[in-house]
């Protein structure tokens, strides 16, 4: 990791601070002074900013209640990203990514981190992670689309059949949705492809992690111990 970088996510500086700060000769790396940002630390260095030894924030874990109208990425240059709902301190953090996106029109749960191979078991298929969505619609699903989702179908443009979904009627114009996949705006394709158009999409859950009913729209939280372990 660049000595930079490294003081950025150790302390409070930004990653401009920590440039200015390393010229200053204000940082040293295992007893000798460094003044140049791009140099690459291991992990066992021992880096000291003015006196101070600092050291790297363990994985990070979020929970977020993504509104509408927000993009799930990490900069657009055009609409508000899912980032721009977080402190500073942690927008800014190396490594933060989402483990899921959702589309900017789509609301309800997302999981962001800096741990890789968590995020990868979430939407890997091969891991089976289940997501579930609960769908506005223009009108209702009748006993044949809902088989049809059940037993999964073919995309437009695709050459594989959707795996077996899951389809709980809350009301007529509302379906609880549940999919073991992450294909791109996979819930409304399935819904055009039986024929409906989705008006509302907010979701639930991930694997055994549930949208906390405390966070509001735009809201977050630290996942668990026990939320983490669960992926």
């Amino acid at each position: 990791m660049r000595l930079d970088q490294f003081i950025a996510n150790s302390s409070e500086l930004s990653r401009k601070d920590a440039k200015r700060a390393i010229g200053r000769k204000r940082v040293s790396v295992d007893g000798e002074i460094v003044t140049s940002p791009n140099v690459k630390i291991p992990d066992t260095s021992r880096v000291i900013l003015d006196g101070k030894p600092l050291s790297l924030p363990s994985e990070l874990y979020l929970m977020l209640h993504k509104p509408s109208g927000y993009v799930s990425a990490t900069r657009d240059g055009e609409h508000p990203t899912v980032l721009d709902l977080l402190p500073a301190e942690l927008a800014r953090r190396t490594g933060l990514h989402i483990a899921g996106r959702l589309d900017m029109d789509t609301s309800g749960l997302l999981l962001l981190t800096t741990d890789g191979q968590w995020s990868h078991r979430i939407t890997s298929p091969r891991h089976d992670c289940r997501k579930v969505y609960r769908v506005g619609l223009d009108r209702p699903l009748d006993t044949t689309a809902h088989q049809t989702l059940e037993n999964g179908l073919m995309l437009e443009g695709e050459d594989k059949p959707t795996l077996p979904a899951s389809v709980h009627k809350l009301e007529d114009r509302l379906v609880e949705l549940t999919i073991g996949e992450g294909r791109y705006h996979q819930v409304k394709r399935m819904m055009a492809a039986v024929g409906n158009h989705v008006t509302g999409l907010h979701r639930q859950r991930v694997g055994a992690i549930g949208l906390d009913s405390g966070l509001k729209p735009g809201q977050f939280r630290p996942l668990t111990q026990e939320e983490i372990d669960s992926v």
